[in-house]
């Protein structure tokens, strides 16, 4: 297995190639970079970095907190006050519940939404987005899978999901490592593993 910085020189290599190698289909310009959750605090490091090598190949790269997005939909909904009621009177699984429902029903504040208004704003050219802080989101507040499929056809941006998880077969990615869950492995977008 390769190591992180391997994984994201790989990932380099493919974002600065012309055209950009990360995405297999066209109307979903995502990749996955996979990382073990422990290598956080080297992963944001190494982000860092690599959004500073792209800039010098003459792309202008954007760190996106899917931490921040969570916390906009929260507010943009019902806000933190409600949510924090319903847990007291109602238990953590129904306020994880209701936070799903934030960032997926139509009627609040979807994430593929907030995340889409983000991609917008860059022009898929010169432009490529680095999405972080995915363990936000454990342990089962929303899935990535979700994430992407309804990003399909929504933007033309490069962008790359780093997945804090480990991999299990060549598709099947287990979030954050967590006990009893089943990997999942339908992502239909490159993975560096």
């Amino acid at each position: 297995m390769l190591s992180l910085k391997d994984r994201i020189k790989l990932l380099e290599h493919d974002l600065t190639a012309t055209p950009p190698l990360i995405s297999v289909y066209s109307d979903l310009p995502f990749a996955i970079l996979r990382y073990e959750p422990r290598e956080e605090p080297d992963l944001r490091r190494e982000v860092a970095l690599l959004a500073v090598r792209l800039e010098r190949a003459g792309l202008s790269a954007h760190i996106i907190s899917l931490a921040e997005l969570l916390w906009e939909s929260i507010e943009k909904s019902e806000g933190l006050d409600a949510l924090v009621d319903l847990e007291r009177t109602s238990g953590f699984p129904k306020a994880q519940a209701q936070v799903t429902g934030y960032l997926s029903d139509p009627d609040f504040c979807p994430l593929t939404d907030l995340l889409a208004e983000r991609l917008g704003r860059l022009d898929h050219r010169k432009d490529v987005a680095l999405l972080v802080r995915v363990a936000a989101m454990a342990p089962a507040i929303y899935q990535m899978s979700a994430l992407l499929e309804g990003m399909k056809g929504r933007t033309t941006v490069p962008s790359v999901l780093f997945y804090p998880g480990s991999l299990e077969g060549i598709f099947g990615l287990k979030f954050m490592d967590l006990a009893g869950q089943e990997p999942i492995g339908n992502y239909r977008v490159k993975i560096y593993g």
